[in-house]
């Protein structure tokens, strides 16, 4: 079914990361007047990231640094909506990184992906500061005298606060003022967004899901549909993949309970029963296919919020590495294919991109008359081996070779062996069964179309087009979708809304 549009408070703390990881934060150039940095950055999407690059540490684009690496790539559904962030030494502190990936939808849907990656961390960062420097009033209270309502304040507060006390059980006493902090984070984040003066948010939006570790402690914060998947060994040394968040999608009880409660609908289309949308009250629009959102104020009142679940994890001696991504990824690979394709990797620097090079064949085979959509991933490795401290970019020759060189591979029964004879996971695609054993392998060889009557017999995909077939297409090779089908769009059609209304709708809150 294609796109059809229509016209148009605070709780004091003594600190954050108790402990062991108590460490003094240093100020950079930008810190020592952390407001007056912001409001730099509050002038457009250009002028944010012409600032923004020179801040050391920070990765945007494809590539990788020996803790990490990042990859990704658009889809055919038009303009790359996904956008990703790894920042190491993250508020100045040496042993803290901050990751997230970030989902776009909406005709700004770019923009407001972005957007929030480029200020989240900051406005993060910022409450971290404020706490340890003891301040009685953090950047988003602030922020709430210039433009919020106090009802808004108690109503977000209220919110927050029935949350925490749903999680606080399973969450470490002492790391919840960072628990709060991203929290108050999000909001400011996304009231930022809603007095942004160029960013149209009103039906436009970005999922999020964040990583900040310090040490061995990781944090996890989620609002949308990406997701944060763990891979670990067993006490048999096998791989194994925990995912660390929840899909935030309308059909979860608590989801949909909360936008009935505030008059929104839940339902799912004939043609796509497995997909289930947020809509208006009296409206057959926008058909959101998450609970959760930055933007999207068409819809906040009606029960869709940007508070994110906020996950604690503490790394062991049998954890390897964390994998976040958007859902172009997860719509058609497990999290046990997924962390598979990244342990195979030939190297570190190259485990993004190969996963998101499964993902786009996976793509083409499962749904071939679908557009493909844009993929992000963000790869943090946990056992962390001596390497040089300088960013590798995309343009190594690790990073820019062929994918059918960098990702080959021989199938055989229920395994994939390297032309070197060793083991790896049967998990490279999408449609391959689960493997045993994961190995190290120094390169993947091509497929054999063999192996098209053993995929049929075994029904894992939705097309008789072979994974042969999908593997030997050309990277420029031009794949459209059928007319008028696509699948599972974010955000199915617009409100239909006269500008004056919706600008009144969009601020009202405000004035």
């Amino acid at each position: 079914m294609g796109i059809c549009y229509s016209s148009s408070r605070s709780k004091s703390s003594d600190g954050l990361w108790d402990g062991k990881n108590e460490t003094k934060l240093k100020k950079n150039s930008y810190s020592g007047d952390f407001s007056s940095f912001l409001s730099k950055l509050s002038g457009g999407v250009g002028g944010e990231e012409k600032g923004l690059h020179h801040i050391p540490g920070r990765l945007l684009g494809n590539g990788a640094t020996s803790l990490a690496c990042l990859y990704t790539q658009q889809g055919k559904k038009g303009t790359n909506q996904d956008a990703m962030i790894v920042w190491e030494n993250f508020c100045s502190r040496s042993d803290t990184i901050f990751c997230g990936v970030f989902d776009g939808h909406g005709p700004y849907g770019h923009m407001v992906a972005r957007k929030v990656r480029d200020t989240l961390p900051f406005l993060l960062c910022s409450e971290w500061e404020v706490k340890s420097g003891g301040d009685q009033h953090n950047t988003s209270e602030n922020r709430n005298t210039n433009g919020g309502s106090h009802l808004d304040d108690i109503l977000d507060d209220d919110l927050i606060e029935a949350m925490e006390a749903e999680s606080n059980e399973k969450f470490p006493e002492v790391h919840l003022p960072l628990k709060r902090s991203m929290l108050k984070a999000f909001r400011a984040m996304d009231k930022e967004l809603k007095l942004h003066p160029t960013i149209d948010c009103f039906c436009s939006g970005s999922t999020a899901v964040s990583l900040m570790m310090q040490g061995q402690d990781i944090i996890v914060a989620n609002v949308g549909d990406s997701r944060a998947v763990l891979a670990t060994k067993d006490k048999d040394n096998y791989l194994m993949a925990v995912q660390l968040t929840v899909d935030l999608k309308p059909n979860l009880p608590r989801e949909a309970a909360r936008i009935h409660k505030y008059k929104g609908r839940v339902f799912a289309l004939q043609d796509e029963p497995e997909v289930a949308r947020v809509w208006l009250p009296n409206s057959d629009s926008p058909g959101l296919a998450m609970a959760r959102a930055f933007g999207d104020f068409c819809l906040k009142d009606f029960g869709l919020i940007s508070v994110p679940d906020v996950y604690y994890h503490r790394v062991i001696d049998r954890d390897k590495f964390i994998v976040l991504a958007t859902d172009g990824v997860w719509d058609v690979l497990s999290n046990k294919e997924a962390v598979d394709i990244v342990a195979s990797a030939p190297s570190r620097a190259t485990a993004a991109r190969a996963l998101v090079d499964c993902a786009t064949r996976a793509w083409r085979l499962k749904y071939p008359t679908s557009k493909t959509d844009d993929c992000a991933v963000v790869c943090l490795f946990l056992d962390r081996l001596p390497a040089p401290d300088a960013v590798v970019t995309a343009t190594q020759h690790d990073l820019t070779k062929p994918p059918e060189v960098e990702m080959k591979t021989i199938i055989t029964d229920g395994n994939l062996e390297s032309a070197d004879s060793n083991t790896v996971s049967a998990s490279h695609i999408a449609v391959l069964e689960h493997s045993g054993t994961t190995k190290d392998a120094s390169e993947i060889v091509p497929v054999d179309e063999s192996i098209e009557e053993q995929l049929a017999d075994k029904g894992l995909g939705h097309s008789t087009r072979s994974l042969a077939e999908c593997l030997s297409t050309s990277q420029d090779e031009e794949w459209s979708a059928l007319e008028g089908v696509t699948r599972v769009n974010s955000l199915l059609s617009l409100p239909r809304f006269l500008s004056s209304d919706r600008r009144s709708a969009s601020r009202r809150k405000w004035l």
